[in-house]
């Protein structure tokens, strides 16, 4: 890792940690609520590094000290969130969500977002190796990708934010594409109510910024890969 991103890594995380980081917002400024203790680097064990209001994790309570594994459930209520870390993926689970997590030995296979908001980073995988993001209306082939994905009833809306991505409608199979981005280049909706063929459609970027995606990278050990070139404008989120 070169010493700049070195740099930034501990600083992103540093802000977090001082509250100094909020989350959704346009630019770094002091937190209105409080924040948790997150580490300049991963701690091995630990699951979650940060979270906010009631977040569950198969079903009960969780807090900092809650593990989350590669087969867990995972929910937060209005006005909550919760980052955490899972072999070599991480993620920011927004607010009123739920994601379920299939997989062994703290590697994630598949997840399934019954509902909401999900950021994720994923590390590399072997060939034999596959991983998938299952929600109400798209499945999402992933390749080692960092992507975000909100699912509603009758749409899905997914930014490959970087990396490689193969996106199927599950109402009709021949709505499909691969999309390969290098920064938010092909965003989309899966949309099941459009016609055959037609399901998905190009989208806007909302709802997650560059500074969150350098965050959780930040928390397994790895840079965003646009880092070389500079940091683009965050994009406003919305919980």
């Amino acid at each position: 890792m070169k010493k700049s991103d070195q740099k930034r890594r501990e600083f992103l995380i540093g802000l977090l940690s001082a509250g100094l980081y909020t989350l959704g917002s346009s630019a770094i400024l002091p937190s209105a609520w409080a924040m948790g203790k997150v580490p300049t680097q991963l701690v091995p064990g630990k699951s979650i590094y940060d979270l906010s209001g009631t977040v569950t994790v198969n079903g009960k309570p969780a807090n900092e000290n809650t593990v989350i594994d590669s087969n867990s459930i995972v929910e937060t209520a209005t006005d909550s969130h919760v980052i955490f870390v899972v072999g070599i993926d991480a993620f920011i689970l927004r607010s009123n969500s739920k994601v379920e997590l299939q997989g062994n030995n703290q590697v994630i296979n598949s997840l399934r977002l019954i509902g909401g908001k999900l950021l994720s980073v994923f590390g590399k995988r072997t060939k034999k190796q596959k991983l998938g993001i299952d929600t109400i209306t798209a499945t999402i082939g992933i390749r080692g990708t960092g992507v975000y994905v909100e699912s509603e009833p009758e749409q899905t809306y997914v930014c490959t934010c970087y990396g490689v991505a193969d996106l199927t409608s599950k109402k009709d199979k021949t709505s499909k594409e691969r999309v390969v981005t290098k920064h938010h280049d092909s965003p989309r909706y899966i949309q099941s109510k459009n016609a055959k063929g037609k399901q998905i459609v190009t989208a806007p970027v909302i709802n997650h910024t560059d500074d969150e995606l350098a965050l959780i990278e930040a928390l397994v050990g790895r840079t965003v890969p646009f880092s070389s070139a500079g940091y683009s404008s965050p994009r406003k989120s919305s919980y």
